[in-house]
């Protein structure tokens, strides 16, 4: 049997009932992403992207299907264990930042690193250096409100990464952004990607998009192109 690759959905479907209704938010989807790729995707409101999205980073899980995330069988995992691979595996960004206000720029970064029982210096060290690769490290001691939204993304950015997790999924990052920001914020995420990192990144924005090296667009809860750059 040949090696998974990072990512790999077979034959995915995820299933609502409304009523006596059921409704396919994922239908048949198989899609593969290898290790170090920058995929974009795109779909327009409910075509199914966001529940996509969620079923990557393990915080719903298909009704029918099998997902693997770095060789782990995701699919029959339980909660616990979604919340580890979560945790372990999984850094998240998102359009709102999702910062915890009382909390300074450094603290929040640390957030991901409070459950796994790391020393406090080597904690604060790694969050030193993620807000260091975002060019951050000079802000560390501010908080939320005192920073500007490229700022707080960038610290969004940081405590994604503190893990150092295999998959990096982004939501809409620049959403809530200007478009000088929105320029320096993707330019990070490339050189992340130029670093090897694995992202995936939802967008309505085909400027945005540009920026990845691969394309999946949905339509009516299925894939209806991949187009790799």
């Amino acid at each position: 049997m040949t090696e998974k690759p990072l990512i790999f959905l077979d034959r995915v479907n995820k299933v609502y009932s409304s009523g006596e209704e059921e409704i396919f938010a994922l239908r048949e989807i198989t899609v593969e992403v290898e290790e170090g790729e920058f995929v974009a995707i795109m779909g327009s409101s409910g075509s199914g992207k966001s529940t996509m999205m969620n079923l990557l980073g393990c915080l719903d899980k298909p009704t029918k299907g099998d997902y693997y995330l770095d060789k782990q069988a995701v699919a029959e995992a339980t909660e616990d264990e979604l919340a580890l691979i979560r945790n372990k595996k999984i850094g998240f960004v998102f359009q709102n930042f999702n910062l915890l206000p009382k909390l300074s720029a450094l603290e929040n970064v640390e957030l991901p690193l409070l459950y796994s029982g790391m020393a406090t210096e080597e904690r604060r060290q790694k969050a030193e250096n993620a807000l260091e690769a975002v060019g951050l490290s000079h802000r560390k001691q501010n908080k939320p409100t005192e920073l500007s939204g490229g700022q707080q993304q960038r610290v969004s950015i940081a405590r994604a990464l503190v893990n150092e997790p295999v998959i990096l999924l982004a939501d809409e990052p620049t959403g809530a952004l200007d478009s000088r920001t929105t320029t320096e914020i993707m330019e990070i995420f490339q050189e992340l990607h130029q670093a090897g990192k694995t992202i995936m990144m939802v967008t309505h924005e085909a400027e945005i998009a540009e920026y990845a090296e691969r394309l999946i667009l949905f339509r009516d809860g299925m894939i209806v192109d991949d187009n790799k750059r």
